[in-house]
């Protein structure tokens, strides 16, 4: 896998912490440096996830609302 490639996950209607487990995972097949997208519910999901990312050392770089009401999730993983 290139570095600059980017990826998507979209999770909205997953429950947590099903969320939080796949995003995981596709973090553990991606190589260093690149970039998740990930799409979140509001509420729980858009808390803990970002949090639980941060947690295990990936850096997260924004949080951001779109319309709709849920949120995108942008990770580098370290």
């Amino acid at each position: 896998m290139t570095p600059d490639r980017e990826f998507e996950l979209d999770l909205r209607g997953v429950a947590c912490p099903m969320n939080f487990v796949k995003t995981k995972l596709l973090l553990d097949k991606m190589g260093a440096g690149q970039l998740l997208h990930v799409l979140l519910d509001g509420g729980e999901p858009a808390q803990s996830v970002p949090a639980s990312v941060a947690e295990e050392g990936h850096q997260v770089l924004a949080v951001e609302r779109c319309a709709g009401g849920h949120f995108r999730l942008t990770v580098r993983k370290v």
